[in-house]
């Protein structure tokens, strides 16, 4: 089983801010398949189907993102899903928009829903997706992050989404390292 976790907030007033671009490209995965994330279990949404053989879980966290980890390590457990077979998506501050960086294993870089999943989990070793969402350092972090994007901004991530999919599928099917050097050494 595959597990593919998107972190935001819940709520109307996060869609389309900079924090939740994890839900964002969970969501257009599982659009693209057809598929609601609407069945509820364990402070989450999540959709479930099976894709090439493979049974796989869209997730979204319900508990704000500094409580994410709490959700993660409850569907670990549940599901019983090897950290191998994980897969969290993520805003980070730390890269332009429109890039982003697959990762088997660091530290948290300072996002409080990576501190809490490392918390949780208790380890650093679990694969990531990194989007960028650029950084404005002339507004508050925290203004900055739950902020809305831009029409501009927006076309960016719509022109980005196509391969974000195209990674989720392969995460399914191809090791990680793999998807690292195809995907890493392109988005440099």
């Amino acid at each position: 089983m595959k597990c593919i976790i998107g972190l935001g907030n819940p709520g109307k007033e996060y869609d389309h801010t900079r924090h939740n671009v994890g839900f964002r490209m969970v969501d257009a995965y599982a659009k693209q398949y057809q598929l609601t994330i609407d069945k509820e279990k364990m402070g989450a949404l999540y959709a479930e189907f099976t894709k090439d053989g493979e049974k796989v879980l869209l997730v979204k966290p319900q508990s704000y993102m500094n409580l994410s980890g709490e959700v993660v390590r409850r569907f670990v457990d549940y599901f019983k899903i090897d950290l191998a077979d994980l897969l969290i998506v993520h805003d980070d501050l730390d890269l332009s928009l429109g890039n982003f960086k697959l990762k088997e294993t660091g530290s948290s870089g300072g996002h409080n829903g990576l501190k809490n999943i490392e918390l949780h989990l208790a380890t650093q070793d679990y694969k990531r997706l990194k989007i960028g969402i650029s950084n404005d350092t002339s507004i508050d972090t925290k203004d900055y992050v739950l902020g809305k994007f831009r029409s501009e901004e927006e076309e960016v991530l719509n022109q980005l989404q196509p391969t974000i999919m195209m990674i989720f599928d392969k995460f399914l099917s191809v090791p990680f390292s793999s998807l690292m050097n195809q995907y890493n050494r392109k988005n440099g």
